[in-house]
């Protein structure tokens, strides 16, 4: 009789432990639930790409800062304070030789698009 009456509570307590079980996971498949869990997911993707991201520009701040040092100093801008500048350079203008007479200018071009030609 012990021994029936023990079979018989293992085997409740193994389907309530089953059906336990397959109740969470149904709960766990329903769509609002696959919506949560989809949207952590996202949000945890956006974070190690944010991170990714932000190490990315770092490193790309400090190779312009880097690179901009190397210009600087092959271009002697950042030489010493002390250091005389070069005179600054200075082009001729280039004049117009040929003025333009404002009567001559105004018989040969009119600005009346209804005239005779």
């Amino acid at each position: 009789m012990f021994r029936r009456t023990f079979w018989f509570s293992t085997g409740v307590a193994a389907g309530v432990w089953a059906t336990t079980k397959v109740n969470r996971k149904l709960k766990q498949l329903t769509p609002e639930n696959l919506a949560v869990s989809a949207a952590n997911k996202a949000i945890e993707a956006g974070h190690r790409l944010k991170d990714s991201a932000v190490g990315f520009a770092l490193d790309v701040r400090a190779g312009m800062a880097q690179r901009e040092a190397e210009l600087g100093d092959a271009l002697g801008i950042n030489a010493p304070v002390g250091r005389e500048l070069p005179p600054p350079r200075r082009h001729p203008v280039i004049e117009n030789t040929h003025p333009r007479s404002v009567d001559n200018d105004r018989t040969q071009h009119s600005p009346n698009r209804n005239e005779d030609h």
